[in-house]
């Protein structure tokens, strides 16, 4: 027992400090890519062409976009660009209410786009959220990175936010992967079996757009077309930060 009391005494206070301080981010983090539009020569169309899930679009207009919630975020464009117009921030702050807003113009950064709930959702939900995490066919990825926050290390539960193994004792859904066909029916189960009210959170390129699978005939493209989505946390998985990022300004915890 004493060698367990030094061996705590000795590891200190791992939990990070976000949000009260910035969290320290790997060198190769990549956030939201950004398209400088100086550079871009309209008729180009090289990022277009390898981007394996088409998320740069407008290519011929002098504003290309960039879609957020498919980008798998793999710098395919980026190594592609003869002109080296393609770059990607460090920003780890990229969810938004809605998915029209994931879409990101060319010399724009993405920014904090995520409104709190509503007051009365808010006082619900503010100081104690208990969400579901469903898979619904993803590889593993979002769910690692979605299991991670309940670490030492990032302590989701000091935002009273906690992971619950039954829907009937949840207050939301966590959704990811891109919705297989044969998943459908047991995530509208689940839904159901939430008491309302309830939130939907989609995490990961998958459970917003489809990802890598999407208009594969055994895919729904994400659960936009299935359950009403409160949060889309764009990432290809996104990083643990992004997605607590994204969860604690739904509960304007920042």
């Amino acid at each position: 027992m004493i060698d367990i009391l030094r061996a705590r005494l000795k590891q200190g206070h791992r939990t990070i400090s976000f949000p009260n301080q910035p969290p320290t981010l790997p060198d190769r983090f990549r956030g939201c890519p950004v398209i400088d539009e100086a550079k871009c020569v309209s008729d180009c169309q090289r990022c277009a062409e390898v981007c394996p899930t088409g998320s740069i679009i407008q290519v011929h207009s002098t504003k290309p976009q960039v879609d957020l919630g498919r980008c798998l975020f793999c710098t395919d464009c980026a190594e592609a660009c003869p002109n080296d117009a393609i770059r990607y921030h460090s920003d780890y702050s990229m969810s938004s209410n809605q998915r029209i807003d994931l879409v990101v113009n060319a010399n724009t950064e993405a920014g904090p786009l995520v409104s709190a709930l509503k007051k009365e959702s808010l006082r619900l939900f503010g100081h104690s959220l208990k969400l579901r995490q469903v898979s619904a066919g993803g590889c593993n990825g979002c769910e690692s990175d979605t299991n991670v926050l309940s670490t030492i290390t990032f302590d989701l539960g000091r935002f009273g936010v906690q992971f619950v193994a039954s829907p009937r004792h949840a207050d939301g859904l966590l959704i990811t992967g891109p919705v297989k066909e044969n998943k459908r029916v047991a995530l509208l189960k689940t839904w159901e079996t939430v008491p309302a009210p309830k939130i939907v959170i989609a995490v990961g390129a998958c459970a917003i757009s489809g990802g890598p699978f999407q208009n594969h005939p055994e895919v729904h493209n994400g659960v936009s077309d299935i359950l009403p989505v409160d949060l889309y946390i764009p990432g290809c998985p996104p990083h643990p930060i992004t997605i607590l990022d994204g969860i604690l300004r739904l509960l304007s915890r920042i």
